[in-house]
């Protein structure tokens, strides 16, 4: 795990190395073990490392190939690297140190960018060419490690956060305006857009190459592939079974100390007990919620209980947090800092627990991804098993995740950017998510493999860009056992009737019907992944493997109405907020007052425009953390 950071002129004007040390140093956070230069003319890229698998100074970076033609910098872990190295070596390939950035370089070196195909792990790097003048950006399947880049006018910058774009300094910070269009109807980016105006993301499973000349070619290597058949059998049980524990056994692979995020929940839990059977004494850790002032569903929200008591069956080393509704404000400034830009839900939670767990170890599992693999969200899929075609599913999703602003509230609440955002077609983003294709939807299975496909290349992507940077914002390493390249290869073919319970049930119903409820045949959170819940009964209890899905949240919505409302009012409806300089304050204020006096739950809107507000203070304010780039 580490911070890459470097440029391409293409119009020939050297890289200087006081700028590439200035880059780098925005990411010292992400490597606090060391740092590393090279130039070659016009390139320029810089390093910085958290050091994970062969600790020695032989494996920094940037690092040069065997045959001197290549050079690297490399972010994330390749688990089967041993396993590469062994092929590499029985071709001739020798090797200087342990590390997997230098199986990675030499695989790339020997099989060209189809090596990537072979790799399983998270990552992403650059890798230039010193022959033939090109370089290379590419980023692992899912999109666990984060790739930015930006074109200003002759410089081609590129960096693992943005900060370090904008320390370069050809690049000034702004707002794209048409992002936050996307952004305050998702909370979230379904195409490649951030905040920040000209920066992207490089696509999760894709490769770009870079010519000399600043001519840009990208391709996707790899997609999720959703579809019933395949896999299925008195032996799937165990076939999934031994695909669970390679990868968990995989991703312990370290020379550092590992430990592990354990919610009340079976996904952190399964993970957890294989993995302190491998390392007696194991880590774990939980974060907590104060509920004194929630009511309601969020009651249910804190799920210590449950971790102590899988940490006692377990035998693992046990830390806990417990937050209270002061925390979020005082984390926000830092986490706003580290995050650059928001994505999916109240994020502050993931900053503690990887705040908590840097303390002890530098290497983390997260059951990130077991959700959307195995249908855990089945509230969400009852909506699109009851379209007639293609759009009309379409049209039926793209409702259900406008979770902060319906199409109808845009014109008022962005009155005063809807010149420039006008034109945003909202629902095309949406669609574009699965391309351009008309896609045969035949039964109830195609609309819920839609759906797992729609989510994985979209919520899944958002949680994992949360979680990486804010675990690197504490130097630590977030693993996701559950992204295991085979384990997710069987996942995709698995039936959705062995993920999803009542789904017969579902189609029958008939929204017509006088008195019938459309989410009446999913009251039941554990209608989902229930073929995943059959199998993690042989790691957790009983009652934790079939209890109902319990996400990992604060009691906002409460504490926005209680302890948390002067914050609220301070930052949001304050006369120096800065958001209405883009938004409408009338609007947004009606919004706020429909919560606060309890008509609605808008926890979701007050937590992104609270991020906004102290995103516009942090970024683009004379007085904000962006005068440290000048310090650097």
């Amino acid at each position: 795990m580490c911070g890459i950071a470097g440029c391409l002129h293409v119009d020939g004007r050297p890289a200087a190395a006081a700028v590439l040390r200035r880059m780098a140093r925005m990411l010292a956070h992400r490597g606090p073990d060391g740092e590393g230069y090279f130039t070659d003319d016009a390139f320029g890229l810089g390093h910085r490392r958290l050091a994970i698998i062969d600790l020695s100074a032989a494996a920094a970076q940037p690092m040069t190939s065997a045959d001197g033609r290549y050079v690297i910098a490399y972010n994330g872990e390749v688990y089967n690297f041993r396993e590469l190295r062994g092929e590499l070596v029985a071709r001739g390939h020798r090797f200087r140190t342990a590390s997997d950035t230098e199986v990675v370089l030499e695989a790339l070196a020997a099989w060209g960018p189809k090596a990537i195909e072979r790799f399983n792990g998270i990552f992403a790097f650059v890798l230039w060419d010193r022959r033939e003048r090109r370089l290379l950006l590419a980023r692992d399947r899912y999109g666990v490690k984060p790739l930015y880049y930006a074109q200003v006018g002759a410089a081609f910058l590129f960096a693992s956060e943005i900060k370090a774009l904008l320390a370069h300094g050809a690049l000034a910070p702004a707002l794209d305006v048409e992002g936050l269009a996307e952004y305050l109807t998702f909370q979230n980016f379904f195409t490649d857009r951030t905040l920040f105006r000209g920066v992207r993301l490089l696509p999760p499973g894709t490769l770009m190459e870079i010519s000399a000349a600043g001519a840009i070619r990208t391709r996707r290597y790899w997609d999720f592939a959703f579809a019933d058949g395949g896999e299925d059998g008195e032996r799937l049980l165990e076939r999934l079974d031994e695909a669970f524990l390679a990868a968990v056994r995989r991703q312990l692979v370290s020379d550092v100390a590992v430990g592990a995020y354990l919610s009340g929940g079976m996904d952190t839990g399964a993970i957890t007990a294989v993995a302190a059977r491998a390392l007696p004494g194991l880590c774990s850790f939980t974060i907590g919620f104060d509920l004194t002032s929630a009511s309601g569903l969020e009651l249910g929200f804190d799920e210590r209980r449950a971790a102590e008591r899988m940490s006692y069956l377990f035998g693992t080393e046990h830390y806990q947090m417990v937050l209270k509704a002061g925390d979020m404000e005082r984390a926000m400034a830092d986490l706003v800092w580290h995050m650059e830009e928001p994505r999916v839900g109240q994020s502050y939670p993931n900053f503690y627990a990887s705040k908590l767990a840097s303390r002890f170890v530098k290497v983390v599992l997260s059951g990130t991804g077991g959700d959307e693999l195995f249908a855990g969200y089945p509230w969400r899929y009852w909506r699109t098993v009851r379209g007639s075609g293609f759009e009309d599913y379409i049209d039926d999703y793209y409702r259900f995740w406008q979770r902060l602003l319906p199409d109808e509230a845009h014109a008022r609440v962005l009155a005063p950017v809807w010149r420039e955002v006008a034109h945003v077609d909202r629902r095309a983003i949406f669609r574009s998510v699965f391309g351009h294709a008309e896609r045969a939807l035949a039964g109830p299975e195609d609309y819920v493999n839609h759906s797992l496909y729609f989510e994985a290349k979209t919520f899944l992507h958002g949680i994992l860009v949360v979680e990486d940077k804010l675990a690197m914002a504490h130097g630590l390493e977030a693993r996701v056992p559950f992204l295991d390249n085979d384990l997710v290869d069987l996942a995709c073919r698995i039936p959705v009737r062995r993920k999803l319970a009542n789904l017969d049930g579902l189609v029958r119903l008939d929204e017509n019907e006088p008195g019938a409820k459309p989410a009446r045949y999913y009251a039941r959170t554990r209608d989902g992944k229930l073929i995943l819940r059959t199998l993690m009964q042989r790691y957790v209890p009983d009652e934790i493997a079939n209890g109902d899905k319990q996400g990992f949240s604060a009691p906002d919505a409460s504490w926005y109405r209680g302890e948390s409302i002067d914050y609220v009012r301070r930052r949001l409806l304050g006369a120096s907020a800065r958001i209405y300089d883009v938004l409408d304050r009338g609007a947004v204020e009606a919004l706020l007052r429909e919560h606060l006096e309890g008509h609605a739950n808008r926890r979701l809107l007050i937590w992104s425009l609270l991020y906004l507000e102290e995103f516009m203070h942090c970024f683009l304010s004379a007085e904000g953390r962006m005068r440290e780039l000048a310090a650097a």
